[in-house]
């Protein structure tokens, strides 16, 4: 098993040479502008990097990036991969591994959510303080890779307090007004049903989606400090007398874009500076 692995990271190395950085983001739909602001940069398509699924969603370019936000070096994955795509969970887990085994440290993840808390609007920047997962395949179900971690990992703190309180004040330092909540993962493709999203508040979610989840319980199984930013990009289901599409969810976090990527900039300069 950790050939696979050891192959993928021989691929990144090749083109990116030994020494990488130890912050990684995930750009979900909504934060792919932020591509735009590194300079330095080097691309890996998916389809180069053995053992990597490739993105099929709208929005979502398929590469892994090199290169430096004022300065400083980071790795981004412009686009991700989903459960309703047809991956497995281990699957989309897979490049997490990766990144780990090429000493990632600090692993941000992005998104796009349907609101569930009515006090959010389309646009608004939420940091994830917890999430909510019923669906019953786990990255995790199987044999346990002892190499990267224990059988029953804990995820009290699946995003790290140290770095929730770090995106707190970098939200401050710029005037980006970051909410915080919880997130539930649903596995999709179609949205939530009005009944659903009223279980889910129940519940106590303030959004939803379809991703990121499968990747933090892989993050968290392996000891990285987890990051997570969602773009609220509509209200869920029900909320308004409306349907939801996915062209909705794309203008909403290009609407949101500037503020995401001050936000992020301003994030790992100071877990860089810490």
């Amino acid at each position: 098993m950790l050939n696979n692995f050891n192959e993928a990271v021989y691929d990144i190395k090749k083109v990116f040479g030994e020494k990488l950085p130890k912050t990684c983001v995930v750009l979900g739909s909504g934060f792919s502008k932020f591509t735009e602001f590194m300079t330095e940069k080097k691309e890996l398509p998916y389809g180069e990097i053995s053992g990597f699924p490739l993105s099929t969603v709208p929005g979502h370019s398929g590469k892994l990036i090199l290169g430096c936000i004022n300065e400083i070096p980071v790795l981004a994955f412009s686009g991700r991969f989903h459960y309703y795509e047809g991956y497995t969970m281990k699957q989309i887990a897979f490049p997490v591994r990766v990144m780990k085994l090429l000493g990632v440290e600090n692993y941000i993840v992005t998104n796009a959510s349907g609101g569930i808390n009515e006090d959010y609007r389309a646009g608004d920047l939420v940091l994830i303080s917890d999430h909510i997962k019923f669906f019953d395949d786990s990255p995790l179900r199987g044999k346990n890779l002892d190499t990267f971690g224990v059988r029953f990992p804990d995820m009290t703190h699946a995003y790290h307090r140290e770095l929730i309180e770090t995106a707190k004040k970098a939200a401050g330092e710029i005037g980006v007004d970051l909410k915080e909540g919880v997130y539930a993962f649903m596995s999709g493709p179609s949205f939530e049903t009005p009944a659903e999203i009223r279980a889910l508040r129940a519940l106590g979610a303030d959004m939803v989606g379809m991703s990121t989840v499968p990747e933090v319980i892989c993050a968290n199984h392996m000891g990285m400090k987890v990051l997570g930013i969602s773009c609220v990009c509509n209200l869920a289901a029900g909320i308004l007398d409306q349907p939801l599409t996915h062209e909705e969810v794309i203008a909403a976090g290009e609407h949101a874009a500037e503020k995401s990527v001050a936000l992020l900039t301003r994030i790992i300069e100071k877990i860089e500076n810490r």
